[in-house]
């Protein structure tokens, strides 16, 4: 199992933000370049969000459901992709001080991905979730996210 930890220097109330709100997810999750409520209230049990993987000039949507939820304390998903399965991904925040312990813990569920399940698999997973809790670092103490579209303006005949 891919369980990797971070000490990210915000309260539980304010990391907690971060990942209830749907439209934040693309965020902080590796991979994922646009995320938006398709069912439910996110972060409640059945909520799903919609999220794009982009690779290159391909994109893809797939769905991340929430099966748990222990208000501010822990969301487990379940992320859809596609023909490769499914996986389970726990989040746990513990408080730790001032600050949050977040422990993230994945793994394949259903589909290819749970049989093609290896080491090789195990140490992707990790790197992605070293650059996911950085990510949601940022997010939490600096602000720091996926910027707003730049809109130009047109330019006077």
């Amino acid at each position: 199992m891919a369980v990797r930890h971070r000490l990210i220097r915000k309260s539980p109330r304010e990391v907690w933000a971060v990942l209830a709100d749907g439209t934040r997810y693309a965020d902080w999750v590796v991979g994922t370049a646009s995320s938006y409520p398709v069912r439910g209230q996110w972060p409640q049990v059945h909520a799903a969000i919609a999220y794009e993987v982009r690779v290159g000039f391909y994109g893809f949507t797939n769905e991340t459901v929430v099966r748990a939820c222990d208000e501010g304390r822990e969301l487990e998903l379940e992320a859809k992709a596609g023909p490769l399965g499914t996986a389970r991904i726990a989040i746990e925040l513990r408080p730790w001080g001032e600050d949050t312990l977040v422990v993230i813990d994945e793994h394949p569920l259903r589909g290819v991905g749970g049989t093609l399940h290896n080491v090789g698999v195990e140490a992707l997973i990790q790197l992605r979730h070293r650059t996911m809790l950085k990510r949601l670092a940022d997010v939490c103490e600096h602000g720091r996210g996926r910027p707003e579209p730049v809109r130009a303006e047109p330019k006077p005949a």
